[in-house]
């Protein structure tokens, strides 16, 4: 370890020792799960930056907690203002706008590819829902070695919908064959992208920011969404985020091994993974989220309508031996420890934002983690835990 990154370390335990007086014992204590992550973990995952929010029911204001510093080599101390990479958390703004676009009657979701984007006729007849809870059978592009070469030569290049989607249509070269059952694929997003632009005329970004962003009742103020690369001022506020993936299914992606993704391109992203936000406005969407605060009753039980990851087909819920269930863009499951809840891991190349929703207690759980590893050095889930067990000591859970 090098020695500035020492001194890095012991000036950001000074700072967060300085300020201690001034936390309640629960944020002393979630800051202390908080660094105690990031020391066991910090070269396992090459992560320096952790942000926490928990949101209890009718509290104006979250509890928020951060440990480390905004670069692996040190720099300034992270804070609650910090912005992160949320990934697939985006999705949930997509299928919400197209839920919403159904309320006003404008769509629906039985229409098919062929109603909205004929000109991809070999899958005019997937369903909207079918791309939302990822049972249309469309591979997702960005498992392709083509396409992550692509991405990896040119990181600054933006890439349209139409390029993204093409590496998977059938008949182009390379393109894999259909899934089945339930099957990732940021493919229906970047899709549904596109449809959301043809029935408004207005772009995907335009259709956030004025659904989403800039509603003050919504407390969205550091959520943000671009389509190709953030203005300085976003990526001023982002903590540096880095890719150390090196499995095979990511060997197109090799130049970038070892990277600070954070003033690259999103666009190969877009509306399937390409918002940034703090956790505390995470926690402010989730809550609106599941409360009704963005749609109407109908699309809400169609938003946690779930089809088992497992067979791909509708459940009423998971049940043990059938316990992981995904709605539209949004996903249910359960552990022995924690019961079950409805959550959403969100991971870019060099980011990761998870949050968990505990229906019975009306908790929110969301946190922010400054790098990729491989998927087995990814431990986000026992840091929430951890985080779980603390709230339960406390008498919040």
């Amino acid at each position: 370890m090098k020695i500035i990154t020492v001194l890095a370390l012991a000036l950001a335990s000074l700072a967060a020792d300085a300020v201690a007086a001034d936390r309640t014992p629960l944020q002393q204590q979630l800051e202390a799960d908080l660094r105690h992550y990031l020391a066991s973990r910090r070269t396992i995952e090459h992560i320096s930056a952790l942000s926490l929010s928990v949101s209890f029911p009718g509290d104006s204001a979250d509890i928020q907690a951060t440990a480390g510093t905004v670069e692996f080599a040190g720099g300034a101390a992270v804070t609650p203002a910090n912005l992160y990479q949320i990934g697939s958390n985006t999705k949930a703004f997509t299928a919400v706008t197209l839920l919403q676009l159904e309320a006003e009657g404008k769509l629906s979701l039985q229409d098919t590819l062929g109603k909205w984007l004929p000109q991809y006729p070999l899958w005019h007849g997937v369903t909207l829902t079918r791309l939302l809870n990822m049972t249309s059978g469309i591979p997702t592009y960005d498992s392709l070695p083509a396409m992550q070469k692509a991405y990896a030569a040119e990181p600054h290049k933006d890439f349209s919908p139409g390029e993204l989607i093409g590496y998977v249509y059938p008949g182009t070269a390379g393109a894999p064959a259909a899934t089945s059952g339930w099957s990732y694929s940021n493919t229906n997003y970047v899709l549904a992208e596109l449809i959301i632009e043809k029935v408004t005329g207005h772009s995907y970004a335009e259709e956030l920011r004025q659904r989403f962003f800039a509603r003050p009742q919504l407390h969205l103020s550091d959520a943000f969404y671009e389509s190709h690369q953030y203005p300085a001022a976003v990526i001023d506020r982002m903590v540096s985020g880095y890719f150390f993936s090196n499995t095979p299914d990511n060997a197109g992606l090799a130049a970038l091994y070892g990277k600070d993704m954070r003033d690259l391109s999103v666009s190969w992203a877009r509306g399937a993974g390409a918002a940034v936000s703090t956790p505390t406005d995470l926690t402010h969407w989730v809550r609106a989220l599941y409360h009704g605060g963005v749609l109407m009753p109908r699309q809400q039980k169609e938003l946690e309508s779930l089809v088992s990851l497992r067979t791909g087909k509708p459940i009423a819920d998971i049940v043990a031996g059938d316990s992981r269930g995904f709605g539209l863009g949004v996903g249910r499951d359960m552990l022995p420890s924690l019961g079950k809840f409805w959550f959403y891991e969100g991971e870019t190349l060099g980011y990761r934002m998870i949050y968990v929703w505990f229906p019975k207690s009306d908790v929110i759980i969301a946190v922010g983690i400054n790098s990729q590893p491989n998927a087995a050095d990814n431990h986000g889930q026992q840091l929430v835990q951890a985080i779980y067990r603390t709230l339960q000591r406390a008498g919040k859970l």
